[in-house]
């Protein structure tokens, strides 16, 4: 491929005060640089043509291997919390393209519009923002059909139990179409494993938090092995060096920059190592939203130079771009620590050189022979599995999770048998009928559906783990939401199933519940007993779920769900009789809201009902039956059967699944509006405190 050159702009008077910067000492030349710009283009000397389309020269092969995109005169706004107004993200027409067999890099400092751009160039904007300009794919306005495209996000949300082979296989059956068998699946999967260099750790568990397993650089090849496992013809990735050193980023670009052939691949940067900004064909140089630089990546140091800000020499080019134009450490210049050109000057000399050079136009005219060329449309390459299959694949992956992350169901096991233990000898063999074992027995009861359904919280953080691999998968069109929520209700059922029946085994026994009946009774009250505590176990996971896709972290989520569970215990009819609650809110809704209400009515049902015990009420007979004692002692209503209360517990079940799937669906509307309601009670904190701190500096005295 032959060298591009930066073409320049008319000369530009304020660039000559750029000219006599000095960093350290070290006069700045304009052949800083040269050596990494030199090694770049021989690099790039050997590739073919047919992969790597000259700058300069369009060609008839639109659509060919992979599609290309343009961007023109974009502009991205969202609304700003505190100012009850419109904030523009991107707000400088910014305009480009991406070509196949091209790696492009969108880089600039925090903050510039990065990851906006390349949420809007992949249709993932939120829907509180505003866009406007034009997307074309080949020269056609049209959406990303399923399976054309790929996106690959900085945080790596990978299940950590699962080994290398595992995560990718899986994942291989639930998104390539139904037509391949296993084997073709399994040998994909292994395909692009080896392309990234992860066959040896194959058989590693990707590890995590407590966990050890594979490095930075090794979770971020993951991820991008199981994005391109359909073979899309977009790939983009935002930030895939973020977090990594220098030896992993390179690895992993020069892994990505491997599989250009065929693919159009965009993805944003923050600040390469001099040797990943060699991979870059083209770069796309943003600040404050707007485009400073738009071009090859090896003709950008001449567009600084020529503009009065030259690389000094044996500097990385990239470092010196973006520290040319941060403005995060303007307040040194003001303050007389530096004799730097001030950055927003620095920006608009370059923005302004820009828009007037032939580059610029350059750009607009390749954009305009790509829409002229109008290529083909993307067509979906790939079938969906069928809704039986996702719910299978989901439901083993879960399964093994959930097997081998100790927290997740294992520690609460032991938890709750000791819980258990605990509760049977304090209350050993108390239910006998007498005065005093009516308290008591109703104690156990509470003690059951109350604090030991509590206890499922503790499975939240690990739940919420699995929410940010899901939230991948969907946003990329793995599968279905509702498969993700029946798969992970079936591989929980036999691990709750587990908990509430060892646990509540000794618990029913010790305490002597229906010691007086025959062993058939017993057996059946039993088999209700513990039925209505996997019930309940059921309801707090579906609970949680929901929270789970309302709030952002686990920690938020586990003080909102021990908040709504402390609500409804309050509110169930024990600790405050139910003809006692205060009627509005109290009782109505919430006391009919609540599970706690079915749950105590059931298990009290179980456990009074056919029973007599002494009066101890002060009326003439001298024994009264448990509906009396129901009645009068805990106003349970008895005019419905216990499995009436049972059959409620496992509606609201289906109704909390049913939730979390509604929520999920419209997840695109509520979750921005939350994180605007969020930042903007996080921006009049900041307000309020940088307010206090200036009347405190104001009064403060001279010294």
């Amino acid at each position: 491929m032959a060298s591009a050159k930066y073409i320049g702009s008319p000369p530009v008077e304020e660039a000559d005060q750029g000219r006599e910067i000095r960093i350290s000492g070290l006069e700045l030349e304009s052949s800083g640089g040269d050596h990494i710009i030199s090694e770049m283009q021989k690099n790039q000397q050997g590739e073919e043509e047919e992969d790597l389309l000259n700058y300069n020269q369009l060609g008839t092969s639109v659509g060919v291997g992979g599609p290309f995109v343009t961007w023109e005169d974009l502009w991205v706004t969202v609304p700003d919390g505190r100012t009850k107004r419109r904030r523009s993200i991107l707000g400088g027409g910014v305009t480009g393209f991406a070509r196949p067999g091209q790696l492009l890099a969108i880089m600039g400092p925090s903050g510039s519009g990065k990851s906006t751009l390349l949420d809007a160039l992949a249709g993932r904007l939120d829907p509180n923002t505003t866009l406007s300009g034009d997307i074309l794919i080949n020269g056609r306005r049209q959406q990303l059909a399923y399976g054309t495209s790929a996106y690959v996000t900085q945080d790596d949300a990978l299940i950590t139990t699962l080994t290398v082979r595992e995560a990718v296989y899986y994942s291989a059956q639930l998104q390539l179409p139904s037509s391949m068998s296993k084997s073709q699946k399994r040998e994909r999967a292994e395909m692009v494993i080896k392309e990234f260099g992860l066959q040896d750790v194959m058989n590693t568990r990707i590890g995590g938090w407590g966990a050890k397993g594979l490095s930075g650089g090794q979770k971020r090849r993951v991820c991008i092995c199981i994005e391109i496992l359909t073979r899309p013809k977009l790939l983009f990735l935002d930030e895939p060096t973020s977090g990594l050193d220098s030896a992993a980023a390179y690895y992993v670009m020069s892994r990505i920059a491997r599989q250009r052939k065929g693919k159009t691949i965009v993805a944003s940067i923050h600040q390469p190592s001099s040797e990943v900004f060699g991979l870059f064909h083209n770069v796309c140089l943003l600040s404050s939203g707007r485009t400073v630089y738009f071009g090859p990546a090896d003709a950008a140091n001449e567009f600084f130079a020529v503009n009065g800000f030259p690389c000094p020499t044996l500097q990385n080019p990239s470092d010196h771009f973006l520290n040319t134009i941060n403005k995060d450490f303007d307040e040194d210049i003001e303050e007389g620590l530096s004799t730097k050109l001030p950055t927003e000057e620095a920006i608009r000399i370059l923005i302004n050189s820009y828009q007037s050079s032939e580059s610029c136009k350059e750009v607009q005219k390749q954009i305009s022979q790509i829409c002229m060329n109008e290529g083909e449309k993307l067509e979906e390459n790939r079938e969906k599995v069928s809704f039986m299959v996702q719910c299978i694949v989901l439901t083993k992956r879960s399964s093994i999770n959930m097997f081998r992350d100790i927290g997740y169901y294992w520690m609460r096991l032991f938890v709750h048998i000791a819980i258990a233990l605990g509760l049977g000898t304090i209350f050993y063999n108390v239910t006998d009928p007498s005065p005093s074992s009516v308290q008591a027995t109703g104690s156990i009861l509470i003690f059951v559906s109350s604090f030991l359904t509590f206890m499922a919280i503790g499975g939240f953080p690990s739940f919420v783990e699995e929410m940010k691999v899901f939230q991948r998968e969907r946003l990329n069109g793995h599968y279905d939401p509702s498969a993700f929520a029946v798969g992970n209700l079936l591989s929980a059922f036999p691990f709750l199933l587990l908990i509430s029946l060892i646990p509540g085994t000794i618990a029913y026994f010790l305490t002597g519940f229906q010691s007086g009946l025959d062993p058939g009774k017993v057996i059946d009250h039993f088999f209700y007993f513990v039925t209505v505590l996997f019930a309940c176990m059921m309801l707090v996971e579906s609970l949680m779920m929901v929270i789970a896709s309302l709030v952002p972290n686990f920690l938020m989520g586990i003080i909102l769900g021990c908040g709504i569970q402390g609500l409804m215990v309050l509110t169930g009819g024990f600790f405050r009789l139910t003809d006692d609650l205060p009627k509005p809110i109290w009782k109505y809704p919430l006391h009919y809201v609540a599970f706690h209400t079915y749950a105590f009515q059931g298990l009290f049902k179980n456990e009074f009902l056919d029973r007599m015990f002494p009066n101890f009420l002060g009326d003439s007979p001298s024994r009264i039956s448990g509906e009396v004692v129901l009645k009068n002692t805990f106003q349970i209503k008895i005019g419905h059967s216990k499995w009436v209360d049972l059959g409620i517990l496992f509606g609201m079940v289906i109704i909390y699944r049913f939730l979390f799937f509604v929520i999920v669906r419209a997840g695109e509307k509520i979750k921005p509006a939350i994180r605007a309601a969020l930042m903007s009670v996080q921006q009049n904190q900041a307000v309020q405190i940088v307010g206090t701190e200036s009347t405190s500096v104001g009064n403060s005295p001279l010294i």
